[in-house]
C-alpha cells in the first residue's frame, strides 16, 4: 500500500519553532548565511535547546506511544539541508519520532503544505504564516519570546484559543471595530441563534477532537477557550461549538479584561490569538503565537470604512 498521511493529525514546524535556535539565528538575519550554515555544521552533534512549541510537539507525539501512528510532525524549513542534519540529530537526542522534513534554503516552504495535507502549521517566520492563513491553512506566527511550557500536565496536551478571528470567523469582530461595542453587543444577542463561520483554526480544533476520541494511550487534550467576549455575546460563542458537535473543556469569557493572567493559570502548552497585544501579554506566561487573521490584520489601505 502506498504510504499516505491521510489518516493521521499532521503538524508542519520551523526549526526554530521547535528549537532554541535564536543565537544560530542572529548570524542569518545579520546577513551572513553562510556563517550561519558553518556554526550549524560545528554544532552538528550539540543538540539545541527546545523552543517554544516543543512541549506542543512532545504530548502530541506520545498520542502513538501504543504503536499506532495518529500523529505525524513534519519539520517545515528555509533551513538548507545540511543545517537541516542538526535539527533531526536534535529531534533524535530528544526522543522525537521525527522522520520527515522539508528544507528550502531560504525559499518560502508553506506550498509543501498542501502534499503534506497539514492540520497545522507553526513558524517563526511572519511571511510564511500570512501566506499558509491566506491558502487556507490553520497556521500561527510562534513568539519566540514566550515562556515556555510548564510540566505541571505531563499527560494533558492543553491548548487555549481565541474565539473571533481564531475559532470563528471575524464576522463579529468587524461590528465591533466599525460600530463599537454596543453595536456588537446587539448584533451577537440578535444572531444568539445563527452559528458563526469556521475560523481558521476551526478545522484544527475538530482534528484534535477526533485525536482525543480515537486515542488509547492514556494521553488526553484539555481545550480552552478564552475570549474578550462578555455575557450576553458568550452565548453565540458556545451555540456556535455546539452547531459543530464540538466541545471546549473550559471557557473564559473575560469581557476585556487581561488574558495573560488567565492563560498563566491554565497553562497551555500553546495558546492562539489574532490580536498582538494579546500575544504578547499571554507570552509573558505561556507558549503563545499570532493567527494573521481577520480585520485586525488587514492594513489601514484595506481596512473597511467606518
Amino acid at each position: 500500500m502506498p504510504v499516505t498521511l491521510d489518516d493521521k493529525l499532521v503538524v508542519a514546524i520551523s526549526s526554530r519553532a521547535l528549537f532554541n535556535l535564536e543565537e544560530e539565528n542572529r548570524l542569518f538575519d545579520a546577513g551572513d548565511p553562510a556563517g550561519y550554515m558553518r556554526l550549524q555544521l560545528e554544532r552538528l552533534e550539540v543538540p539545541a535547546q527546545p523552543g517554544i512549541a516543543y512541549s506542543l510537539v512532545r504530548k502530541l507525539l506520545r498520542f502513538n506511544a501504543d504503536g499506532v501512528q495518529r500523529v505525524e510532525v513534519v519539520i517545515l524549513s528555509r533551513n538548507d539541508p545540511v543545517s537541516g542534519m542538526r535539527i533531526f540529530n536534535s529531534g533524535a537526542a530528544a526522543e522525537l519520532a521525527i522522520e520527515r522534513g522539508v528544507f528550502t534554503q531560504g525559499r518560502p516552504p508553506f506550498r509543501y503544505l498542501t502534499p503534506l495535507r497539514a492540520d497545522l502549521f507553526l513558524s517563526a517566520n511572519a511571511d510564511d504564516v500570512r501566506e499558509a492563513l491566506a491558502a487556507g491553512f490553520a497556521a500561527a506566527h510562534v513568539s519566540v519570546e514566550s515562556a515556555l511550557a510548564g510540566n505541571q500536565h505531563p499527560d494533558e496536551v492543553r491548548i487555549a484559543f481565541d474565539g473571533d478571528a481564531v475559532l470563528f470567523s471575524d464576522e463579529a469582530e468587524r461590528v465591533y471595530q466599525q460600530q463599537g461595542l454596543a453595536a456588537f453587543q446587539a448584533h451577537e444577542v440578535d444572531k444568539a441563534a445563527v452559528p458563526l463561520e469556521a475560523g481558521p483554526l476551526a478545522p484544527f480544533l475538530v482534528a484534535l477532537h477526533r485525536l482525543q476520541q480515537a486515542a488509547s494511550t492514556g494521553m488526553r487534550i484539555r481545550t480552552a477557550l478564552v475570549t474578550a467576549r462578555g455575557a450576553p455575546a458568550h452565548r453565540r460563542a458556545i451555540q456556535t461549538l455546539m452547531s459543530w458537535n464540538i466541545r471546549v473543556d473550559e471557557a473564559m469569557f473575560l469581557a476585556g479584561l487581561d488574558k495573560g493572567g488567565f492563560l498563566r493559570e491554565f497553562e497551555p502548552d500553546f495558546f492562539f490569538d489574532d490580536q498582538t497585544g494579546h500575544v504578547r501579554s499571554a507570552a509573558r506566561h505561556v507558549p503563545a503565537g499570532h493567527v494573521a487573521s481577520g480585520i485586525s490584520n488587514l492594513p489601514p489601505a484595506a481596512l473597511p470604512p467606518r
